[in-house]
């Protein structure tokens, strides 16, 4: 938790709670413990969605599609979200969801492996998420930075680790020291990146914040 557990609750206090479709999408998530954006996170997306507008999302890391689905729900009409997701179990799941919503059309799935799928996409997209393995990050990267486009919004996700970024490496679990400081490279390389203006926020896990120049 890197923010105060009293502050969080408030805010979940003050969020109504999903219904229908999504609602329980986000319910069986939880219940199975699959990864999905919190959710003061979530509203803060919405926001972020509804201010730029943006036609293209590109989503690495699709889960059980929740996020997909969320995120569909505030976009122009004619916008359209590609996502990304390797795991067969959750492929199959969200698809599933995405039928079951009624966002399939709005939504397009590709099964494989992301660093390979990001080298082969080709134009350019006005709002990225990045919420997949998170040891991942830093390779996606480059990628990620050539499809977006100018002006472009990129989220990442979990970016502070529930803290553990703070410690060094030699006080993180020894099986968690990898993705510590492949994390740490990647804020790195946000921050310095002069192609981009990037904010890291305290909100949820932590987020990064990235506009294109």
């Amino acid at each position: 938790m890197i923010v105060d557990e009293r502050i969080t609750s408030y805010i979940h206090s003050l969020i109504p709670d999903e219904q229908g479709v999504i609602g329980e999408i986000e319910q069986n998530a939880l219940q199975e413990e699959v990864p999905i954006i919190r959710k003061e996170t979530k509203e803060w997306i919405k926001t972020m969605l509804l201010i730029k507008k943006p036609l293209r999302v590109l989503e690495v890391g699709t889960a059980v599609g929740f996020s997909a689905i969320y995120m569909s729900r505030f976009l122009p009409e004619e916008g359209h979200i590609t996502t990304i997701e390797n795991w067969e179990p959750r492929i199959q799941k969200a698809k599933e969801n995405f039928a079951k919503a009624g966002v399939a059309d709005k939504i397009t799935l590709l099964e494989g492996d992301a660093a390979e799928i990001l080298k082969d996409l080709t134009g350019h997209y006005d709002f990225i998420f990045m919420d997949a393995a998170k040891g991942q990050y830093i390779h996606y990267l480059p990628d990620v930075i050539r499809l977006l486009a100018k002006d472009g919004v990129l989220i990442s996700d979990n970016v502070l680790q529930d803290g553990d970024i703070l410690n060094s490496r030699y006080i993180v679990e020894r099986r968690n020291r990898t993705i510590h400081s492949r994390m740490r490279e990647y804020l790195y390389q946000l921050m310095q990146d002069e192609r981009l203006e990037t904010s890291i926020l305290p909100l949820g896990d932590g987020v990064a914040l990235s506009v294109r120049r």
